[in-house]
């Protein structure tokens, strides 16, 4: 198989789909590999790290597509990506689809099959693909946050950890999952007062255990939710329903019940975001206000640490790329039912139910499409 890797073209998105390791263990697996000239700067890893790794390097993201079979990225693909696709061919990146139409329409008119990061599952329920990047953006979000509450940016000027005689700023973060506990445990970490909101007992039980009064806990319940956002001097948004457009956790409404200056920070923006008022920002202009609330709802938080990501992405990712390049796409999804999970698109059908809930279309059975 022949394994195209193109530049990122989305706004400050520094990340790369494919590392030099990830390379050499295609070639040596007998599947060539194209890279785009200067995919992996951003990332730190240059042409000839590819070079040596036995890529071929080619001159634009239109010689990738048309010579690939697997395109393998990071992020959603833009616009213009989008028409480079074709029938037959796979793409395997993160796809986040239920907030987004526009991309589900254009990549079931290209008869492409896509395979979503974000929907791939492991044997504990769990995203396997998802969660190196939900780490990275949970670790991030207290340190925009911080960032968000300076006064310069419109924030209430108040500092994490506080002084002598100064009290720390409260921090509530909504979601105990990745995202969730690695957020709390830095915004702990900072000083901060930290309380994680979640729906489940289960989970809240083993926060308590683990980190022993590192943070609170306290049960998401819509009157809790409101009564602990109108303390928080920053609130984080961590909420995950796999694949589907998140819930709205706090209304535009409510934000007058909020402190003035006080930071939202949206981690859950690249599905459509857990606050009312969110809309996807980027790196280079990365917070807006509403009703005096500051907003931090960047669609790529991870690209900021561009190498970190990079590699732990490639991590995760790599047995599944080789898995799809190694027994075709169809063979590796009948046989791990976690792969399959990841299918969202094929052949002009959508394949994944939340997505078709979120945008009234209709879905086609995974195992009816390996049939297709």
């Amino acid at each position: 198989m022949k394994i195209g890797c193109p530049t990122e073209i989305k706004p400050q998105e520094f990340r790369v789909g494919m590392t030099p390791s990830a390379t050499l263990e295609a070639v040596r697996s007998g599947h060539d590999v194209v890279i785009q000239k200067g995919a992996g700067n951003g990332a730190g890893f240059d042409d000839a790290a590819y070079e040596a790794a036995g890529a071929t390097i080619l001159d634009s993201a239109e010689e990738v597509f048309a010579t690939s079979d697997m395109i393998v990225k990071v992020k959603e693909p833009q616009a213009g990506e989008r028409k480079m696709l074709r029938e037959g061919q796979v793409l395997f990146t993160y796809l986040h689809l239920a907030p987004d139409p526009e991309q589900t329409k254009d990549l079931i008119a290209s008869g492409a099959t896509c395979i979503a990061y974000e929907t791939v599952t492991d044997r504990n329920g769990g995203l396997p693909l998802l969660a190196p990047m939900s780490e990275v953006a949970g670790r991030l979000a207290p340190q925009v946050g911080a960032w968000t509450l300076q006064k310069a940016n419109g924030g209430r000027g108040v500092l994490m950890g506080g002084v002598p005689g100064v009290g720390p700023a409260r921090v509530l973060v909504i979601g105990g999952g990745v995202v969730g506990t690695h957020a709390a445990r830095i915004a702990a970490g900072m000083g901060a007062d930290v309380t994680v909101m979640d729906r489940s007992l289960p989970r809240m039980r083993y926060l308590d255990d683990a980190f022993a009064g590192v943070f609170k806990t306290s049960y998401a319940s819509a009157q809790n939710t409101i009564e602990l956002a109108r303390h928080a001097d920053m609130i984080v948004g961590a909420v995950l329903i796999p694949g589907a457009e998140a819930p709205k956790l706090i209304s535009k409404a409510q934000l007058s019940e909020l402190k003035p200056g006080a930071a939202l920070v949206d981690v859950a923006i690249d599905q459509g975001g857990c606050f009312e008022t969110s809309k996807a920002t980027t790196h280079q202009d990365p917070i807006y206000e509403v009703d005096g609330v500051m907003h931090y709802c960047v669609a790529n938080m991870p690209g900021a640490v561009a190498r970190t990501s990079t590699i732990a992405l490639g991590n995760a990712t790599m047995p599944f790329m080789l898995d799809l390049a190694n027994k075709g796409w169809r063979d590796a999804c009948a046989d791990d039912e976690h792969l399959l999970a990841g299918l969202n698109v094929h052949a002009g059908k959508l394949t994944y139910h939340a997505v078709g809930k979120a945008l009234g279309i209709d879905v086609l059975s995974p195992r009816l499409a390996l049939k297709e």
